[in-house]
């Protein structure tokens, strides 16, 4: 049969693909389970801060994830109004936002730089080679995504203009 299916498969398909290294992962892995329409993807990889990040981990919690570069201008504006309600949005709904960089491995630096001047208490993940961008097939950031406690994707966004993120907490608290 030749096919190596489930996390074999999976963790074979990432070291070929490039995600996987001996040295460990290389930005953002994801893997969207086939067949599952709304179904979570498989994201796992560094934190700004050096740490992993398993959206698996994040079961039974509502996951806001916010794509963003340090070049976005309506990227940092989401985030740093987003940090008006992120207080409200953990209590009343059990939501927790994670900010994702897509920008490259040369400017990781400007990256942190931009979180600690804004005052984002937000994870922020690193995605440098934009394979997480690429496996959900979006184009532009800010990109958002609403993933509920049982892993589904139940709401996506592109764009942000002021007030977006009343949008996103109807979509959050359903």
């Amino acid at each position: 049969k030749g096919d190596l299916g489930g996390a074999a498969g999976w963790v074979l398909g990432m070291i070929f693909a490039g995600f996987l290294t001996p040295a460990g992962l290389q930005g953002l892995a994801i893997k969207q389970d086939e067949g599952k329409l709304g179904k979570s993807p498989v994201i796992v990889g560094p934190t700004l801060d050096g740490g992993q990040f398993d959206l698996a981990e994040k079961k039974g919690k509502v996951v806001l994830i916010d794509f963003w570069a340090t070049w976005c201008v309506p990227c940092q504006k989401s985030l740093t109004n987003m940090m008006d309600v992120e207080e409200d949005w953990k209590k009343n709904y059990n939501c927790e936002i994670v900010a994702v960089s897509i920008d490259d491995a040369q400017n990781t630096a400007k990256v942190k730089t931009t979180v600690t001047g804004k005052g984002w208490d937000y994870l922020v993940l690193l995605d440098p080679n934009q394979q997480t961008k690429q496996s959900l097939n979006f184009q532009n950031i800010a990109f958002s995504i609403v993933v509920d406690g049982k892993g589904n994707i139940i709401f996506t966004h592109q764009g942000y203009v002021d007030g977006d993120e009343n949008l996103l907490e109807e979509e959050i608290k359903k």
